[in-house]
C-alpha cells in the first residue's frame, strides 16, 4: 500500500514551472544543488525505508535541509527537480509555492509535512504543522498553518473573489488502513499572513431552500474503492464522485463508494456553487467495453469459431 503513494507523490508535482527573472548567484549554485542531493537522498527514505524510525529520522532532517536551502538568496527561482517524492505546487500568478509531503507511520496513521514559500528574494515562509486529528470540525473552522489540516496536494486553482485571490488546494490524506480521505481547502492571504479555509462553498437544499456554507470540503471514502476530486478545466467546475454508503469489508462497517454520478462546484461571483449533479445524460445500460473477442477468428482456447 505504501509504495503507491510513490506515485501518487510523483504525479503532484508534474506542474508546469513558472517563468524566472531572479536567479540563484553562481556562487550560491552548488550549494543548492548539493542541498538538492541531500533532500532528495531523504525524501527517498522517508517514502522507502521498511524501518519507521528511519523514516522518522529521514523526516527529521528533511526539515532544516529544506530550510536552508530555502535560505538561499533568490531560493524560489530553483525548482527542486529531483525533490520526486514532495509536491510542489504554484499558483498561476507565482506569488508563492506549496511544499507538501507524507510520512506513513502504520496502517492508521499518516503525518504531513509541508511550507509555503513566498516569491521574495529573502525567505519569508509559512511551515504547515498537521493538526488534522485535532480539528474540532473539519468543513467548518478556520484554520491557520500551524494548526493546517494535513494533506498530500495534487492541485491547486487560483480564482477571483470580491476581496481579492484565493486558492483551492486539492489534497489527499492517508487517514486509515480502510478509508481514506481527499478535501479541497482554500488558502487566503490576510495582511500579509497565510489562513486555511474561507466561506465559499454554498450548497442550498432543493426542497426547502436552506444554505450549507463551508470553508473546506472533506470527504472520507473506502480505500477499496477509486474517488475522484478535482477542477475540470474544459467544464470549468469542480467534478468529484458522489458517495453512498454500503456494506464494507473486513467487518469495517458502513464503507463510502461512488455510485457513478457526480457532483460539482461552479464558480460563482467569488463563491463555489454546489451542483447536486454534474451529467445527466441517462444511459439505457451500464457502459462496459466491447468484448475482447468481437471480429476475432479464434476464441479463448484457439479454436477457430
Amino acid at each position: 500500500m505504501k509504495k503507491s503513494f510513490i506515485v501518487f507523490s510523483i504525479f503532484c508535482i508534474s506542474q508546469t514551472l513558472p517563468a524566472q527573472t531572479n536567479k540563484i548567484s553562481p556562487d550560491d549554485l552548488p550549494i543548492m544543488e548539493q542541498l538538492e542531493d541531500t533532500l532528495g537522498l531523504l525524501g527517498f527514505l522517508i517514502i522507502n525505508d521498511s524501518l519507521p524510525e528511519h523514516r522518522f529520522g529521514a523526516t527529521k532532517k528533511m526539515i532544516p535541509t529544506l530550510v536552508k536551502a530555502l535560505k538561499i538568496k533568490n531560493s524560489f527561482s530553483y525548482p527542486f527537480e529531483q525533490l520526486r517524492t514532495v509536491s510542489i505546487l504554484y499558483p498561476p500568478d507565482s506569488t508563492f509555492r506549496v511544499f507538501t509531503w507524507q510520512l506513513y507511520v502504520d496502517v492508521d496513521d499518516y503525518r504531513y509535512y509541508g511550507a509555503i514559500q513566498m516569491n521574495t528574494s529573502e525567505l519569508k515562509l509559512f511551515p504547515l504543522i498537521d493538526r488534522s486529528r485535532q480539528v474540532e470540525s473539519e468543513e467548518y473552522d478556520i484554520l491557520s498553518p500551524d494548526q493546517w489540516y494535513g494533506a498530500l496536494y495534487y492541485n491547486i486553482k487560483q480564482f477571483d473573489t470580491p476581496n481579492g485571490k484565493d486558492y483551492l488546494l486539492f489534497g489527499f490524506n492517508g487517514y486509515s488502513l480502510f478509508n481514506k480521505k481527499k478535501l479541497i481547502d482554500v488558502l487566503h492571504f490576510e495582511n500579509g499572513n497565510a489562513q486555511f479555509g474561507a466561506p465559499v462553498f454554498i450548497q442550498e437544499d432543493s426542497e426547502t431552500g436552506a444554505q450549507t456554507i463551508r470553508n473546506r470540503i472533506v470527504k472520507e471514502y473506502s480505500a477499496e474503492g477509486t474517488f475522484q476530486m478535482n477542477y475540470d478545466a474544459t467544464f470549468e467546475k469542480i467534478i468529484f464522485d458522489h458517495l453512498v454508503e454500503m456494506g464494507g469489508s473486513y467487518n469495517q462497517g458502513l464503507a463510502a463508494v461512488p455510485d457513478g454520478t457526480y457532483e460539482g462546484y461552479i464558480l460563482k461571483d467569488g463563491k463555489w456553487v454546489w451542483e447536486e449533479k454534474v451529467f445527466h445524460e441517462i444511459l439505457e445500460e451500464a457502459p462496459r467495453p466491447e468484448p475482447i473477442l468481437d471480429g476475432r477468428k479464434l476464441d479463448i482456447f484457439g479454436k477457430s469459431n
